[in-house]
């Protein structure tokens, strides 16, 4: 599920794209947002495959990329900013960080880019999750590496000039999720991301955002789901629409980032996530019938 820093040029989302078309791998899916100035992508394969996709995609980031004139709402210290394998059982974590810390290991020594390992390969406890790398921002973390505060898992013990650094590392699936706030402001918008989110006493597992998109006109309330089966999509919108109330702002229409599984969802229909705009094709398990399991 890699998340690339560009949004809005059409030629180069069409060149990250195809640099992932390779033999074996297919893209599912590609969520560009210009506000946010970002693209996610979807890919699934053969574990080789998708190693070699995401290893293109990093070489045409760093080829197209100048994050010296990004400027999106999204946090970011890369190019190529943040490149998980998505492990969809425990079984299958060892080998998709075996994927990931060969993928981390290509990018370092053939373009010549720094890379941290986050999530289960992280070896840095304090630095465990993509957050723990963007506070601050690019300067910040520049700065460490230059004062030897800080050392990469793979690449140079520096930031490439434009392309900044890649987060790599294995996660279990997630569900990634904008509210949109029609009449409310950038204020109104951290103020409910704040009561969302676990770190501000919210629901478990839920990361949360407040952001103002001047493009789109609005805020956004934009939200990481990160146990979908625990704390579910129907449970967070319940507690963002209570939010909202509590402060009088309206909540419009939601959408996702990237496919779903059909599990999390449950029983809830997608009109009432506020998903107008969903389709069967948003399901995980419809691109790739292989992955239909139950999750325990």
């Amino acid at each position: 599920m890699p998340n690339c820093s560009e949004g809005t040029d059409p030629d180069i989302l069409a060149a990250l794209a195809d640099a992932c078309r390779v033999p074996g791998a297919r893209v599912l899916d590609q969520h560009a947002d210009p506000d946010h100035d970002r693209t996610v992508l979807t890919v699934a394969g053969h574990p080789m495959a998708v190693q070699d996709a995401l290893f293109r995609l990093a070489e045409a980031c760093v080829d197209r990329i100048d994050l010296r004139w990004k400027r999106g709402a999204h946090p970011r210290v890369g190019a190529l900013d943040v490149c998980p394998l998505v492990a969809l059982t425990d079984a299958d974590a060892p080998l998709a960080g075996e994927v990931a810390t060969g993928l981390a290991d290509r990018i370092g020594r053939e373009l010549d880019v720094p890379v941290f390992l986050y999530g289960s390969l992280a070896t840095n406890p304090t630095r465990t999750r993509p957050h723990d790398f963007r506070t601050g921002g690019i300067d910040a973390l520049a700065d460490e590496l230059d004062h030897g505060h800080l050392a990469p898992d793979a690449g140079p013990p520096r930031l490439h000039p434009t392309a900044g650094c890649v987060l790599v590392g294995v996660r279990p699936p997630l569900v990634a999720w904008n509210v949109w706030l029609p009449h409310a402001g950038i204020a109104e918008a951290r103020a409910i991301a704040d009561r969302v989110r676990e770190s501000g006493g919210g629901l478990p597992s839920v990361r949360a955002l407040g952001l103002y998109l001047p493009e789109a006109g609005m805020a956004q309330v934009s939200r990481n789901l990160e146990d979908p089966w625990r704390v579910t999509p129907w449970m967070v919108m319940s507690r963002v629409r209570g939010e909202a109330d509590r402060l009088g702002v309206e909540v419009g229409d939601s959408e996702l980032v990237g496919l779903i599984q059909r599990g999390p969802i449950g029983v809830t229909s997608p009109m009432a996530l506020g998903l107008r705009r969903f389709t069967p094709a948003d399901l995980l398990d419809a691109q790739c019938p292989a992955l239909r399991r139950d999750h325990p």
